[in-house]
């Protein structure tokens, strides 16, 4: 079947065997990202990472993508991004930080050595801390600032939620770079309309960046678990909704990280059942849509 047969709402009604057929051709074709998280099943973030683990879950997908991003740099994950440009991937790196500057300060002077060292392409200076409230503006800004100064080679960005940007403008004007993260999903949003409204964001940022480059750091569809709002989990939407992403990010040369390499069963505390089911590969690395 003709991949570009399917864009749009043109294959709302598709047999999920051609929606797998479409899956599979777009994934040998490489995306541009996937979100990258190596935890195995008894795990979960503060659980130390191997070598060895990184390696075994970077060898399952770096046949089909050509950048992870990392989302902190401690607890082994300051490993990922010198095994992944072993392995000939782009990194985005990330340092994550929380309510806890001590932590914080271990984070970014772990993700300035690993820059330094030549394993970061570009780097996120945190990941969605407004959303969660765990640091003021002007805390995140002074850290951003930080990186900047101590990176001058590298483009230097912050990863939060698409309408962030769009409401802070001193933040969106501190980074180099805007990563959004834009969830359809998660704002309760039929099927049918997750496209037109995910472009609808994208958009939306593109605009408050005063021609900064966009990049979609995260977004992603679950497989299973409970509808939130009009939002159905399901494999046939989650394998429509990549198709989509893809297709719309080759089409007008979009860069996006897909949300997510593998199933994590930590993420049900933080999300509920559905936490569970964003992965193309499930929590033992085999491919869901075969």
């Amino acid at each position: 079947m003709n991949i570009m047969a399917l864009a749009g709402t043109d294959y709302l009604n598709a047999s999920e065997g051609d929606l797998r057929t479409a899956f599979g051709k777009l994934l040998d074709a490489r995306m541009h990202g996937l979100c990258f998280s190596p935890y195995a099943n008894d795990q979960r973030p503060g659980s130390e990472l191997t070598s060895e683990q990184i390696q075994s879950r970077l060898e399952i997908i770096k046949p089909y993508t050509n950048w992870v991003r990392t989302f902190s740099c401690a607890d082994g994950n300051e490993r990922i991004p010198r095994i992944a440009h072993e392995n000939g991937l782009k990194t985005m790196v990330g340092a994550w930080l929380g309510k806890d500057l001590g932590d914080n300060e271990k984070e970014i002077a772990n993700l300035i050595e690993i820059a330094r060292a030549g394993y970061a392409d570009n780097v996120a200076v945190g990941n969605e801390v407004l959303y969660r409230d765990d640091l003021s503006e002007e805390q995140l800004i002074a850290y951003i600032d930080r990186v900047k100064k101590a990176l001058p080679e590298l483009q230097v960005g912050y990863v939060d939620a698409y309408y962030e940007f769009v409401n802070r403008p001193l933040l969106t004007d501190a980074c180099d770079v805007v990563f959004a993260n834009c969830y359809p999903y998660w704002e309760g949003c039929d099927f049918e309309y997750s496209l037109l409204y995910m472009k609808d964001m994208y958009h939306r940022v593109s605009k408050a960046a005063k021609g900064k480059k966009v990049v979609i750091s995260e977004t992603g569809w679950p497989s299973q678990g409970t509808a939130h709002e009009a939002a159905e989990p399901s494999v046939g939407n989650a394998l429509k909704y990549f198709i989509n992403t893809q297709e719309w990010a080759r089409d007008d040369d979009l860069e996006v990280f897909y949300f997510s390499s593998f199933d994590e069963d930590w993420k049900i505390g933080d999300e509920g059942d559905v936490g569970a089911y964003w992965g193309i590969w499930d929590k033992n690395g085999e491919l869901k849509f075969e």
